[in-house]
């Protein structure tokens, strides 16, 4: 199978007719013909169902065809980022990131990808988790670092594990608990919360109720927050504790005291998510790095 095969399959689809699909690749109708014949005795099942004046995908060749697609994308994406490095341009990388969470994967991330391809200019996209999940539905982003969504929010897209951040219980520096070594999730159970905003970032509510569940209790969220900044804030100002990635040191410094669970709490799961179709050239070269980067650590 060659990539002029998917190209001419996707044109007889798109077109639902052979001959307009023959002017529109600028070859003959028999030619045309001939190669989709030749591609499905290739895959060894029928793509087209076909009538005198038209023909229509099978069953087989509607999956066919979102697969075909998604492979012919990815080689332009390839030619497109090749082109610009080999003629001095610059191709650009949309990332979307959460702060807090990745903090001690990005910097060192970009570092490499940025040494291993300097022609590439990364735009990286401070993002609540539903802002991400649309900008790779939409093709706004190519990749996004990310905690785990739930099943459901991953719809059309696909996830890779990078890293889990232990979960501790962030308190203000002067707050009762902050002499503590370890704490208990029935200990934090009793303080208000402070989390993020349910609207933006569901799966942190869904961690929760998971995380208390376990000690058959629900959490008491006093004020919800649309940045980590803002939850810092709240933090510090003693309006409440918050359950907090280990990683949110690198963000708060000294104004929080982080302190691990006892028992251990569920961690988060941190990784990579991009569009089921797949990752551009350019953004399986920065996964690669990001994994490399975790391997080492």
């Amino acid at each position: 199978m060659e990539l002029r095969h998917l190209r001419y399959f996707i044109a007889v689809a798109e077109e639902e007719n052979v001959s307009r699909a023959a002017l529109r690749l600028h070859v003959s109708q028999p030619a045309l013909s001939r190669q989709i014949r030749d591609l499905e005795d290739e895959l060894g099942f029928l793509l087209l169902e076909r009538s005198a004046k038209s023909v229509r995908l099978t069953e087989a060749g509607r999956v066919f065809l979102a697969e075909a697609r998604a492979v012919w994308q990815r080689a332009e994406d390839a030619v497109k980022a090749a082109r610009a490095i080999a003629t001095g341009g610059q191709s650009e990388l949309h990332v979307g990131y959460a702060p807090s969470l990745t903090a001690r994967i990005l910097p060192p991330t970009l570092r490499a990808f940025q040494a291993a391809l300097p022609g590439v200019r990364v735009r990286l996209h401070d993002l609540s988790t539903e802002e991400m999940l649309a900008g790779l539905r939409e093709r706004k982003l190519q990749i996004a670092l990310i905690v785990r969504p739930t099943p459901a929010m991953l719809r059309g897209l696909r996830f890779e594990e990078l890293a889990r951040d232990p979960v501790c219980l962030a308190v203000a520096p002067r707050h009762p608990l902050a002499r503590r070594r370890t704490v208990t999730l029935a200990e934090a159970a009793r303080e208000p919360l402070i989390a993020y905003s349910r609207k933006d970032y569901p799966e942190a509510h869904e961690h929760l109720a998971a995380l208390f569940a376990a000690i058959k209790s629900k959490p008491r969220v006093a004020e919800e927050h649309d940045s980590v900044s803002s939850l810092i804030a709240a933090v510090e100002a003693g309006n409440g504790v918050a359950i907090a990635p280990q990683s949110l040191t690198c963000t708060a410094g000294p104004r929080l005291k982080l302190i691990p669970f006892s028992p251990a709490a569920e961690p988060l799961i941190i990784g990579a998510a991009w569009a089921k179709g797949g990752l551009a050239t350019v953004a399986e070269r920065f996964l690669q790095c990001a994994k490399e980067i975790v391997s080492k650590k």
